[in-house]
């Protein structure tokens, strides 16, 4: 594959010569954003460990493999039918490695047919985990399992292209915040539970802000690309605001579910996520026409969700 000469690759991204062999396989996956449905996973066995239940070492642990391998298969095959629709070629206003997808293609590391295939692997091997928890804790999981990954796939692939129609949103908070941390509880209950939806809750918000905001340096790209997210659709100038409404969102709900019982008090200690939350918002209201100038409120976003995710699962270890 011939790498690509009109946008060259920026400074740190992958290239031929510097990701090799077996190597390239993993670092496609983008690893250190996986820790986005690591966390979930911790909620959802937080809330085992609050209701008193005991956990069984192997079927966590496999939960947490298929979570992440549900992920990384999310972000192979977006990178895919990122290149089908010429999102990434276009993207000259990327913030590698936040935004614009891995790279991959465009630089010439991996085939597009590579990387579907990849990202189909990665899919089996969350089926085949998914199956066996099925078997082991009950076969309600299949359903969540299913919806998770029809969500994941449908995210960029056609016909559905959820992001595209202003869905995105909406479907990294079910995946991410609901699905993962409801289905770790439910491999160690054996049954379905409000508590993970109440506690996961908050977090499906805050990871919805980093969909969000990765979506300002790629603005142009995806208008081009005809991706009619929600940025597209408002604007910088109005979009810029809804950062904030949706972290206000998120600490509002943490702190009502707390306060009805729903929560441990305890899980207060989520607020403290709040001002990193806040500083990226008004980072973001200050530059969102400058798309260079995001790489901190990106950063602080990815904090935030550290945080967040963190702390719950240490509230509810507390209480």
């Amino acid at each position: 594959m011939v790498a690509n000469t009109v946008n060259p690759p920026l400074a740190g991204e992958p290239t031929p010569s510097t990701v090799k062999g077996a190597a390239r396989y993993v670092a496609a996956t983008r690893p250190p954003f996986l820790i986005a449905s690591v966390l979930p996973v911790l909620i959802g066995l937080a809330t085992i460990e609050y209701s008193q239940l005991p956990i069984n070492p192997l079927t966590a642990f496999l939960t947490l493999i298929g979570a992440i391998l549900a992920h990384a298969g999310i972000n192979v095959l977006n990178d895919y039918y990122d290149h089908l629709n010429g999102t990434d070629a276009t993207n000259t206003e990327r913030l590698f490695p936040f935004t614009g997808g891995s790279r991959f293609i465009q630089n010439g590391v991996l085939t597009p047919k590579q990387t579907l295939h990849y990202g189909l692997a990665l899919f089996s091997g969350t089926i085949v985990i998914g199956l066996i928890l099925a078997y082991l804790s009950g076969f309600e999981l299949i359903f969540i399992g299913l919806v998770g990954l029809l969500i994941g796939w449908a995210y960029s692939a056609p016909p559905l292209m959820l992001n595209s129609r202003g869905l995105g949103e909406l479907s990294v908070a079910l995946g991410f915040g609901i699905l993962i941390p409801q289905g770790a509880d439910f491999v160690q209950r054996g049954e379905l539970s409000l508590l993970p939806l109440y506690a996961g809750f908050p977090y499906a918000l805050l990871v919805t802000n980093l969909l969000y905001i990765n979506q300002f340096p790629d603005l142009k790209a995806d208008t081009l690309a005809g991706k009619h997210h929600w940025v597209v659709r408002l604007g910088t100038n109005r979009a810029r605001w809804v950062y904030l409404v949706i972290a206000l969102l998120a600490y509002g709900f943490l702190l009502a579910f707390t306060l009805k019982g729903l929560l441990p008090e305890t899980a207060l200690l989520g607020l403290i996520a709040a001002p990193i939350s806040l500083a990226a918002g008004m980072l973001l209201i200050w530059n969102a026409d400058q798309p260079q100038r995001l790489k901190t409120a990106i950063k602080l976003t990815i904090l935030s969700i550290v945080v967040e995710g963190l702390a719950i699962s240490a509230a509810l270890l507390l209480a």
